[in-house]
């Protein structure tokens, strides 16, 4: 007991702490400012792939192997699957901002590591630090986007995680590009110092932000959640009616929490949640098994294998992000026109069709070599009298990566957000998603260095046999979650809606009576004063 008194206190002076700043209320750059945490993802994927193929990078590192390499490309992984896991510890008592906070500091740290690297230790333990952040920002960004944003939009409110990543991608790519003609270490320092910035973006814009309404709600500040609501919804009109329907669906989960609420990672197992935990977490896994971060993380050993090294496989490479980038902008519609279903089994199809193509095309024309440029993870290249096959492997990597961003790309950080429904899980529930992402990550790239110098071109087929499987599974088990609030998603797994049918599926609007509510925060108050605001009398009284 005396634990929690000391928590709950501790959660209002975070609280108190960040409300001495004026907040912003406009939904997208609420958004932007969060989303930042996607772009730190996307500044690591970059600033690493566009460097293990220079000369600056192999001198000063001595050459990494295969197997280390992997594991110096890995290690951010590593860090972000356990800041995953931890970010549930801070998220829940003291609130989406404070785990942004923390996401930037631990970025920052372990950027200042990386950029005064003397050897491959301690890059490999920046890398880390730096995943820690990672790990919190994107286990609570689109968590707090979609308890932010109203239902027609969440899609593309959602989405914008995603598309973070992808521009953050793009710009350090580039940034490394121009980087890399300067002959000496300067040239990956600079820029893994440059990724600083970033953080401190993050770091002050934290303090700008409100706090998500449903956070709010859970810990009896009911008059703040309304305001945020009203003010993100409808300029501040409380009267509006979609502001009352949410508000009321908030309070109807919130009663229903309070039954369930010591809430632990095991919860997320029982009878009721077992079916969208095994959901959420083989969609985040899915997403890697995909095939796409073999694509960001080793794209100069693929376009290596297929003829072209030096300065033209860098720009080769930076065509593919570019196009990362821009086909990410059309899921951030098709979301909540199309819906989520059609989006991701669209894309499992069109991705097992490119990978199997690039497979075949490099088993067919690609001859054994023992090294490429002194890089032994390369094992095959198609010979430079044969063009046509060289293009036609970019071509399918390019439209493999086209599929992925307008489908699984966007789609899955937007549907482990919202695919919970109730409060009392949401936050550890994508905790524990996204560390089946992150850990799936480092596995991938530990794995794909080995995997090219052993069994170079049957790579491909692997990923693409698993884009076979994550079809059926979409098809027969996830639910559509296409404009419904995240209170009625939750009516969909306890009325046991067959995925197929709940695209169709209407469900009850639940409205809370404001008794109900009032004697809620009645007997809270008697049993833990101490969790109570100053507004918590007045609230119950309006009620």
């Amino acid at each position: 007991m005396g634990y929690e008194k000391h928590l709950v206190g501790l959660s209002i002076k975070v609280k108190n702490f960040f409300d001495k700043f004026p907040e912003i209320y406009n939904v997208y750059v609420v958004v932007m400012i969060s989303t930042t945490a996607g772009m730190m993802f996307g500044f690591d994927i970059s600033s690493m792939s566009a460097f293990i193929g220079t000369t600056q990078y192999k001198n000063y590192f001595n050459s990494p192997g295969s197997a280390i390499q992997g594991f110096i490309t890995s290690a951010m992984a590593l860090g972000s699957f356990f800041g995953s896991l931890a970010c549930t510890f801070v998220s829940e008592p003291l609130g989406r901002r404070a785990s942004l906070f923390l996401c930037s500091f631990f970025w920052m740290v372990g950027a200042a590591i990386q950029s005064s690297s003397q050897n491959r230790a301690q890059l490999i333990i920046g890398r880390i630090i730096s995943g820690l952040g990672v790990g919190f920002g994107s286990t609570v960004a689109p968590v707090y986007g979609s308890e932010l944003a109203p239902r027609k939009i969440r899609g593309f409110i959602g989405g914008l995680f995603q598309y973070s990543v992808t521009l953050g991608i793009l710009v350090m790519f580039y940034i490394s590009y121009g980087l890399h003609f300067i002959d000496g270490v300067a040239s990956f320092r600079i820029a893994w110092g440059l990724q600083i910035i970033v953080g401190l973006f993050l770091f002050f814009g934290v303090f700008i932000l409100p706090e998500s309404p449903r956070w709010l709600a859970e810990h009896d500040f009911w008059d703040e959640a309304e305001e945020i609501v009203a003010k993100i919804q409808a300029h501040g009109d409380k009267t509006d009616a979609d502001v009352m329907i949410e508000i009321s669906e908030i309070k109807e989960q919130i009663l229903i929490d309070e039954a369930a609420k010591d809430v632990t990672y095991a919860t997320l197992f029982n009878k009721k949640y077992c079916m969208r935990t095994i959901t959420a977490i083989f969609a985040q896994i899915w997403q890697q098994l995909t095939g796409m971060n073999v694509m960001m993380y080793y794209i100069v050993y693929i376009f290596e294998m297929a003829g072209y090294t030096g300065n033209t496989n860098l720009v080769a490479s930076s065509i593919q992000y570019v196009l990362n980038m821009v086909m990410t902008i059309p899921a951030l519609f098709l979301l909540d026109r199309v819906g989520r279903r059609p989006v991701l089994l669209t894309g499992a199809v069109l991705m097992m069709i490119f990978q199997f193509a690039v497979a075949g095309i490099l088993a067919t024309y690609s001859k054994p070599v023992s090294s490429v440029d002194g890089d032994t993870t390369v094992r095959i290249r198609i010979p430079d009298s044969n063009k046509t096959a060289a293009r036609a492997v970019i071509a399918m990597c390019y439209l493999f990566v086209c599929s992925f961003a307008c489908t699984w790309g966007v789609g899955i950080w937007l549907y482990c957000s919202e695919i919970w429904g109730e409060n009392a899980i949401r936050q550890r529930g994508a905790a524990l998603s996204t560390a089946a992402n992150w850990i799936l990550n480092f596995a991938i790239a530990m794995y794909t260095p080995s995997s090219f110098e052993n069994i170079t071109w049957k790579t491909y087929c692997i990923y693409a046999t698993f884009c076979g499987c994550m079809f059926f599974h979409v098809l027969f088990f996830f639910p559509e979650t296409k404009g419904k609030r995240l209170e009625e998603i939750a009516q969909i797994w306890d009325e046991h809606i067959p995925a197929w049918k709940t695209s169709k599926w209407v469900p009850s609007i639940p409205i809370v009576s404001e008794e109900g509510l009032a004697k809620k925060l009645e007997v809270q108050h008697v049993e833990n004063p101490s969790s109570s605001n100053d507004n918590d009398s007045e609230t119950a009284a309006q009620v």
